[in-house]
């Protein structure tokens, strides 16, 4: 399973948006975009877990035009603790 970073999300699309575009690519385990916590708002990225086909939706992906945004695809790295 890899984990992958979508950024520069237009704030109107929704997981199952990207959820669809990623299928295109292999298995969708969860798509997941991330919301401000005090405005419920999206902050415009996401993560997308796949079983298999990451690297050619990263490849595909990376720098396609997605409801009118440009997306930023790459593997996620781990979060990092907080101070």
């Amino acid at each position: 399973m890899k984990t992958i970073y979508v950024g520069n999300i237009n704030y109107a699309a929704s997981a199952e948006d990207l959820k669809e575009l990623f299928s295109q690519y292999g298995e969708v385990l969860s798509a997941k975009i991330i919301n401000d916590r005090e405005t419920g708002r999206s902050k415009g990225f996401g993560f997308i877990e796949m079983e298999s086909g990451a690297e050619s939706a990263i490849e595909e992906l990376n720098g396609k035009e997605f409801q009118g945004r440009r997306l930023r695809v790459n593997v996620a790295r781990p979060r990092e603790a907080r101070a």
